[in-house]
Formats: structure tokens, sequence, C-alpha cells
């Protein structure tokens, strides 16, 4: 598939809707009622004068997951000032989500952003949608099939390349063997990512597949792994939570491991600040949220498609670590990094 992931212009594109966010961001949001007015912790500023319109936005967010806390504040911010209705919906079954975007035809939105986790099992689902005529974009996993399904743009990080960059960063901080946590076996996303590391790490990368919806158990896998190899100087995990979940793990095996992460939350962010956590992997799920609605927006009313529908807008990677975590705190306690 072709990939842009150093064409300026992208870049230039995913700045200037960055400037968006922090310019023209709502405060309240007439699809997230109470919960989104408590929320969206954003700038006030005027809202579109266009006509509402209606968005679905449906992901593969299982339950309990704070990364995607991020990504439905960015949409409700987006969908508050340009006087969008938005529906949002999730589930980590892709055949279920699959039957949510079937829902949103039904309904009749104005637009889908969706997630492609397991893009084969959502195949047949977005075609309907693009049948329907209605314009479909793609958002956080899904960068090697997007255009294949024929969505008008995608938004997130390249899984592989972030990958990559941690591989690199275990080599400057001289890791040896580390162990790549899986939490979804079969996600297209999260596998690239642990083959990214493995592609350029020097030491030793396994991965280590563990049930991401059973957290007692993601930390008796990694405590059993670590006991069992002494010689593992570093766990890498796939998202914040199960940082935080490593960290005990670590504790518990009696292990000298470190730990770094993809992504953020507020927690996270801490535990960097401590210490207990090395570094994250910042793909900022609030602007991929944000711009996902606001995308769709545009489409609508101005028959804009960032990217001219060829390359992927890119939000990361980006290293937090002990010597940037704090130019970051600010706005992860405020709930939006």
């Amino acid at each position: 598939m072709e990939r842009s992931r150093r064409n300026p212009r992208i870049f230039a594109v995913a700045a200037l809707s960055t400037a968006a966010v922090l310019l023209a961001a709502g405060c309240s949001s007439s699809s997230g009622g109470k919960k989104a007015e408590e929320s969206a912790d954003t700038a006030a500023a005027g809202k579109a004068g266009t006509p509402q319109m209606k968005i679905a936005m449906v992901t593969h967010a299982p339950p309990g997951d704070t990364f995607w806390d991020l990504i439905r504040k960015g949409a409700e911010a987006a969908a508050a000032k340009d006087n969008v209705k938005l529906v949002y919906s999730n589930d980590p079954n892709a055949a279920t989500q699959a039957n949510l975007i079937q829902n949103a035809i039904d309904q009749k939105v104005d637009g889908i952003a969706v997630t492609l986790a397991k893009p084969d099992a959502m195949k047949d689902a977005v075609a309907k949608a693009e049948a329907a005529g209605i314009p479909v974009v793609g958002f956080n996993a899904g960068l090697d099939d997007w255009k294949d399904q024929g969505l008008l743009e995608y938004f997130g990080q390249d899984e592989s390349v972030a990958g990559e960059a941690l591989g690199n960063k275990l080599n400057d901080l001289g890791a040896k063997h580390n162990i790549c946590v899986i939490h979804e076996q079969g996600h297209v996303a999260l596998e690239a990512r642990c083959a990214g590391v493995k592609k350029t790490f020097k030491g030793k990368t396994e991965n280590l597949y563990v049930n991401g919806t059973d957290m007692p158990s993601v930390k008796s896998t990694i405590t059993a792994k670590l006991k069992q190899d002494s010689g593992i100087d570093y766990v890498v995990t796939l998202g914040a939570p199960f940082a935080l979940t490593a960290v005990q793990s670590v504790a518990d095996a009696g292990s000298k491991a470190e730990v770094g992460t993809f992504d953020l939350n507020k927690d996270l962010v801490k535990a960097v600040q401590d210490g207990g956590v090395q570094f994250a992997v910042d793909q900022q799920p609030y602007l991929q949220g944000y711009l996902s609605v606001d995308s769709l927006w545009l489409y609508k009313t101005n028959g804009n498609v960032s990217g001219g529908g060829v390359a992927p807008i890119l939000t990361g990677p980006a290293f937090v670590d002990k010597d940037n975590v704090e130019s970051v705190a600010s706005f992860a306690a405020k709930g939006t990094r």
C-alpha cells in the first residue's frame, strides 16, 4: 500500500487542523448532553451557522479503557463547534461493531467515522455505508486498509513507524531484552506496533499475549513471565492502563525491568513524572477524535478532503518522557492528553 509517512504537506494539514482545535473547539455539545458539558474542557468559541448534521462515530473501544475517553472528548469538541449531533457507539467485538455501522446507516446519518481494528470484519458494513451515499472516514486503526475500503480520509499514527521508533528508543536506553505485551490478539494495529519494535530493536523482543479485558489476568501473566526470565529488562505495553499494571507486575516479580508504553492518560503522565514508567509514545487521541468529526463537517459543507484522499494525516508518534512530561501534564490533568 502506498504511504506518505514524512510528507511535509501532510504535517502541514495536521498542524492547521491542530490550530483549529485550539482556536475553534467548543465547550459543550448538543450530542453529548450533560456528560459532554462536564467533560469538554476547551476554549469557548462560536458555533457553526451551518444546518445541524448527524455524524456517527463507531469504535472498537473496550469498556473502561481511558484512551477512548480522549478520543470521544475530541469528537465532542468538534461536534460542539460544528453544530453536529454526535452519535457515539463502541464494541470490541468486530461483528458487533459492524452492526453498529448498519445502525448508523439505518439512522441516515450524514457521515461516519470508524476504526478498522479488524478490517476484514468491517469491509461489508463500510461498503454498505458508501453505497448509501454516506461519507466514511477512518481513524486510529486501519492505516493499511482505509484506501482499499474506499474511505475518504484517515487520521492516526503509522503503527509500524511508531514501533520502529520505540525500538530505537530502547536501543538508546541500552535495553537488551523486552517483552511486548499485546492485549488483543489479531488487532492489526497492536501487532504492527510490536513488529515495528522487533524490526529496529537490536536486542531480543518477545510478544506476550494477554487478555486485555481482564486486568488481574494481565497482571498475573506479566508477573509470571518476569519471574520465569530474569533477563527481561524492559516491559513494553500498548496502552496506558496496561503500563500501570505492568509496574505492579514488576514489583510483584521482584524484577529490575523498566516499563515503557504506547499511549497516555493522566495517571500515566504522573507515572512518568514519578519514574515508574520511563516513556510513552503519544498518538494524540483527542486530535484523532476531533479531526475525524471536523473532517466530515468540512467535506459536507465545503468539499474538503484532508490528504487529498491519498495520504493519511499523521497524529503521532511523539515521545513523552522525563525531559518533556511537564509540558503535557496540565493538558493531561484536564483530560485532553
